[in-house]
């Protein structure tokens, strides 16, 4: 594992990068893979990119027949009902779609999305 500094985890640490074989879910893929390094994930910087590999890991999950909650289904998952009932925000195009429409100046898509997935974490 590797130390990298550029992104802190949830909990202001600096993230840890893991094996994707070491990560025991989708959260521990997002804290020690893609927050720290979000370009090999999301190259274009789009949200949509990222809502895309966590659809195929979704499929994963249903062809493997793994039971693993899975909060981050574009558009019927938890994340995005949270969203939903937290914001007012529609979610035609997906919860990548409803914050990449809603960003703040100054924010990056990237950056609201963690801000926004962490603030959903802390609910739970």
């Amino acid at each position: 594992m590797i130390n990298h500094p550029e992104r802190s985890s949830p909990e202001g640490r600096p993230p840890v990068i893991k094996h994707v074989a070491d990560c025991r879910d989708v959260y521990d893929l997002i804290d020690h893979n893609i927050r720290p390094r979000p370009g090999m994930w999301a190259r274009a910087g789009t949200l949509q990119d990222l809502q895309s590999i966590f659809f195929g890991y979704w499929v994963a999950l249903q062809v493997h027949s793994v039971a693993e909650e899975f909060d981050l289904h574009s558009s019927d998952g938890s994340f995005a009902h949270w969203l939903k009932s937290e914001y007012g925000w529609s979610l035609a195009l997906g919860w990548a779609g409803a914050i990449e429409h809603h960003v703040s100046d100054g924010e990056t898509a990237l950056d609201a999305f963690f801000r926004l997935l962490d603030e959903f974490r802390s609910t739970r």
